[in-house]
């Protein structure tokens, strides 16, 4: 099977609101309503059997203003497809693909702790980077660079960390990496 097949054969059986190809690369674009039922058909019946990422992007300003990105592999044909739907910000909803591959668990684990897009029907749908009860989603892009204070002062850093000095700097040497190893040379 080759890439133009794959993508004729998921536009035959469901509605791709576009296809778009650049630099050898193809991306369809479909409705978040049938992204599992989807994902599904490139898994068993066009042997897409890895799937690589699952991704989203944050285009503050526009709308629909999310997008879900999933990376899809074939070991068989050795071919990718990207799939790609967009989530407005009044509806931060899709459904879970985690049950086809187990490996979403945790990239949608990580775009709901991140962005705060929700998986509907994920078995197990908890901040995995952030703390819980954590009221922020860092990489969206209305999240100031410099941070967002914090009451709880020893989990947030309020203060810059120091770039020089400490417990793992190295001197320059011929020596080997074993014996420049900072940790050897603590005086505790």
């Amino acid at each position: 099977m080759t890439l133009v097949d794959a993508a004729t054969s998921i536009a035959s059986k469901f509605p791709v609101k576009a296809t778009i190809e650049f630099r050898g690369e193809t991306t369809l674009i479909v409705d978040r309503a049938t992204i599992k039922d989807i994902c599904w058909f490139c898994k068993n019946e066009l042997g897409f059997d890895y799937l690589l990422d699952i991704t989203s992007v944050d285009n503050f300003g526009e709308e629909p203003r999310f997008e879900v990105v999933y990376e899809l592999y074939s070991f068989a044909s050795g071919i990718h497809l990207r799939l790609k739907l967009s989530v407005s910000e009044d509806e931060l909803e899709v459904p879970t693909v985690a049950d086809i591959w187990s490996t979403a668990n945790w990239h949608e684990r990580e775009i709901f702790d991140m962005m705060g897009i929700k998986f509907a029907g994920h078995p197990d749908l908890r901040r995995i980077l952030m703390w819980e009860g954590y009221p922020y989603y860092p990489l969206r892009k209305d999240f100031p660079l410099a941070g967002k204070s914090s009451a709880v002062p020893e989990v947030a850093f309020s203060k810059p960390a120091p770039l020089e000095g400490g417990p793992f700097v190295t001197v320059p040497s011929t020596a080997t990496v074993k014996d420049r190893e900072p940790r050897s040379r603590r005086q505790d």
